[in-house]
This record gives C-alpha cells, sequence and structure tokens, in this order.
C-alpha cells in the first residue's frame, strides 16, 4: 500500500517538474542562486581567469553591434530651430568604417536613408576626440544654456580636422550610448557607457553560465592544481611495433 502511494506521488511529481520552466524550478529550489553564482565566480580563482579570458570577446560583440548599428544611421533632430515645422539630419557610418555620411532632410524619415542623399561626408581619420555633454560646443552657446537638463545630457559633438565640430542631440539616452560608443570604438578608445556597462554584465553572465554548465555539482577547487616536479630524463622513448 505505501509502495503504491509513494508510486503515485513520485509519478505526480515528475509530470509537474516536466511541465515546468528551468528557472522556475532552480529559484523555488534555490532562491539565491544567481547571489550563489555571482559570488562564485568572483572568488574561486579558476573562474576569475576564465572571465578574463572571455570579456575581450564579449567586448567585442558589443563593439560589433554598436558599428552595425552606426552603419544603419540614425535621425537628429536640428537644435534651436525657430520654424514651426522641425528639421532633421541624419548621420550613417559607411560599411567599411571609414567615413561618416551626414546630411539634412525635410522630415524624419521611416528607415535606412541611402549614402547617395547624404551630401556631407567626414573620414574617421580626420577625426580627433569626441565630446560630451558641457564639453560640446552647441551646448556652450548662449541659446543652448535655456535647454533643459535633458538635452545636456543626450549631447555629442565630434571634433574633427581642422578645429571643426559635427554636433548631435540624441533622440534617446540609447541612442546616445549606441553613438558614442560606437564613435569611440571607431577612434580605438574604450566604450564607458551604462549600456556597455549593462549588456557586458548581462552577456559576461550568460556565457559564464553556459560555458559552467557542465560543472554543476561538481566542486570547483580554489586553488590551480600544484604544477608537477620536473622529470628526471627528458630522453623519452616510443616503441612503435
Amino acid at each position: 500500500m505505501h509502495r503504491v502511494v509513494f508510486s503515485d506521488v513520485f509519478h505526480c511529481f515528475d509530470q509537474h517538474l516536466s511541465r515546468s520552466r528551468y528557472y522556475i524550478t532552480a529559484h523555488t529550489v534555490c532562491p539565491h542562486a544567481d547571489l550563489c553564482f555571482s559570488l562564485l565566480s568572483d572568488s574561486v580563482f579558476c573562474c576569475r581567469e576564465l572571465r578574463e579570458r572571455i570579456q575581450p570577446e564579449i567586448l567585442e560583440l558589443i563593439k560589433q553591434q554598436r558599428l552595425n548599428r552606426l552603419c544603419e544611421g540614425s535621425c537628429f533632430r536640428k537644435l534651436g530651430n525657430r520654424r514651426r515645422q522641425e528639421k532633421f539630419w541624419f548621420c550613417r557610418l559607411s560599411l567599411n568604417h571609414k567615413v561618416l555620411h551626414y546630411g539634412d532632410l525635410d522630415e524624419s524619415p521611416q528607415g535606412e536613408v541611402p549614402f547617395e542623399l547624404l551630401s556631407d561626408k567626414i573620414p574617421i581619420s580626420d577625426i580627433k576626440s569626441v565630446l560630451t555633454g558641457k564639453d560640446c560646443p552647441h551646448m556652450k552657446e548662449k541659446s543652448a544654456l535655456k535647454q533643459n537638463k535633458e538635452v545636456l545630457e543626450l549631447a555629442f559633438s565630434v571634433l574633427y580636422d581642422p578645429d571643426e565640430t559635427l554636433n548631435f542631440v540624441a533622440p534617446n539616452k540609447y541612442e546616445y550610448c549606441i553613438w558614442t560608443d560606437g564613435l569611440c570604438a571607431l577612434l580605438g578608445r574604450e566604450m564607458g557607457s551604462d549600456l556597455t556597462r549593462s549588456d557586458l554584465d548581462t552577456l559576461m553572465s550568460m556565457e559564464m553560465k553556459l560555458r559552467l554548465l557542465d560543472l554543476e555539482n561538481i566542486t570547483i577547487p580554489e586553488a590551480p592544481p600544484p604544477v608537477p616536479k620536473e622529470p628526471s630524463s627528458y630522453n623519452f622513448t616510443y616503441n612503435y611495433s
């Protein structure tokens, strides 16, 4: 009788478990799983070493995503336009990542703007630096002082030869991060936006979990194993018969 009841209970449990998602099951059994994994990956030597090896790959992936987004281009609103009808301009990176193409538009486009319609261009090799916020020339003008804080946080400029600037005001924080990251990547500089830090943390956590998936329920040593002593002789022979 007890065997029959136990069998029925186990069967119901098995059916319920098969219908449950892994994430829900894992967090029901161990609600602090993410915290445990974070502590493990930060404290164990081999996990730290794995993170150091993975990080350049993740940063390269983020860099390529930013550059691909710049190749698609974005529409920007002209600042200080007093006319009733808003004016826009479009900027996009060439497919070989060597030139910025830009030009004025009468209205906001619905998709990509062909390079043929963008009459102006700046070679990436001419770009000296990328300025943001209060350091931008168009934020130092008197008319810009009346702009709200949100506009100031979305402003950035490209400084290029001979001491010319191309001034931007991103439509939102996401586009601001994408463009400042992409431009810094083109100049060989660090991508330091909040979006990059968030993407890096998310992708790093996912990649670490995938790499360590086969090590579940296996004790990971806190220190690497000792290096064995050198052999007394290197005169090794092999019998191929």
